[in-house]
């Protein structure tokens, strides 16, 4: 949910997903697009981008022309995710090529965007406390479902050969999930850095830092509306003492346990908050319909069981849910490209029986 989603330990979800998956995620042919599924309707000439392991949150460039993303690819030599850069055209990743990495390939890494200009990217790493990957959460059967917060993560520029030019944060504790507005001014993006997770914005060079949220719960995955005006954001919020105290018990460890989490929106000051989706369940991975009126995401809320996650558009005032895509297992991450004609998003359809998640791209269709 985004990793951290972006937008956490989004990625991590994704790969604890691993354990459920069905034995095959083969979509029926829908009239010649055989990735996609008969009642995808606003999905046309759907391709494969990545072809094994775990690959999530695929941004654009503000151009539309290459995206980042993070892989845990081990053919890459891989242990933990890394964040790589591809062009949407051109490239065949089929038969195991291996696309620009430009993260260290030290520590863990997530929640990659292009900055401006597109020749340099922001991510967020755990490099400066280790070269080893930091240790995932200890899955128990029958435990509660938990993400690690790792207070080592800090967010960095680097250009596309890999070198970083800035870092960006240096405060104690988590630092991730950042995301650049389409005016090319401001970065939002999530920090424990006041005991809680919270919303913070900043300039692209890191100062006049703001929090933009103050309620207690995990807020993050946030996205900028296709204006910047507004931002979209996953978040958890208790109706119960023993809920509160939960989750800072679990903050204490490093922790937080994901499972019930709605859409909220804001401001870009953090003025005007108000939730958009009453679902149940993990709502997350929010993103903006060219419009600025609605907003796809990520939902379990019709599953009957707790990973089956697919795509949902739901209007800014909550009312006009509409499902997406139909997948038996997960489709998340979803994001338009800044023309608005296509989307990206990650799935397990099409992995052969594997527990793999990849990258598609797929025109959109209104």
């Amino acid at each position: 949910m985004k990793s951290t989603f972006c937008s956490l330990i989004v990625v991590v979800l994704v790969l604890s997903l691993a354990g459920f998956r069905s034995a095959t995620q083969t979509p029926s042919p829908a009239a010649g697009d055989s990735l996609r599924y008969p009642d995808e309707h606003h999905l046309k000439n759907m391709r494969q981008l990545t072809f094994a392991a775990d690959n999530a949150e695929a941004y654009w460039s503000f151009s539309g022309t290459a995206i980042t993303f993070q892989s845990n690819n081990p053919a890459w030599g891989l242990h933990c995710d890394q964040i790589f850069v591809m062009p949407v055209e051109g490239e065949n990743l089929r038969n195991g090529n291996k696309p620009p990495m430009i993260s260290t390939g030290l520590g863990r890494t997530t929640c990659s965007f292009f900055m401006p200009g597109d020749q340099q990217v922001l991510y967020a790493s755990t490099h400066l406390a280790g070269k080893e990957c930091p240790r995932d959460v200890e899955r128990k059967p029958g435990g509660k479902y938990l993400w690690p917060i790792y207070d080592s993560y800090d967010i960095f520029v680097a250009d596309l050969h890999g070198t970083i030019v800035r870092q960006l944060t240096n405060t104690p504790g988590y630092d991730a999930e950042a995301t650049i507005s389409p005016r090319k001014d401001k970065i939002v993006f999530t920090s424990t850095r006041n005991g809680d997770l919270d919303l913070y914005v900043m300039d692209l060079n890191g100062k006049n830092v703001k929090q933009i949220t103050h309620e207690l719960g995990y807020d993050g995955g946030a996205f900028f509306s296709p204006d910047g005006s507004k931002i979209v954001f996953r978040a958890s919020r208790f109706t119960t003492e023993e809920q509160k105290r939960e989750y800072l018990d679990y903050l204490k460890q490093g922790l937080v346990a994901p499972t019930a989490m709605e859409i909220f929106e804001c401001n870009a000051d953090g003025t005007g908050l108000h939730q958009v989706t009453h679902l149940g369940k993990a709502n997350w991975a929010p993103f903006f319909h060219p419009s600025g009126k609605k907003i796809i995401f990520s939902s379990n809320h019709k599953g009957t069981r707790g990973f089956e996650f697919n795509l949902f558009m739901i209007n800014e005032d909550g009312t006009g849910l509409e499902q997406i895509t139909y997948d038996k297992v997960f489709d998340a991450f979803p994001m338009f490209s800044p023309d608005g004609k296509k989307i990206i998003f990650s799935s397990n359809r099409n992995n052969g029986g594997t527990h793999d998640t990849n990258l598609f791209v797929a025109d959109w269709v209104e």
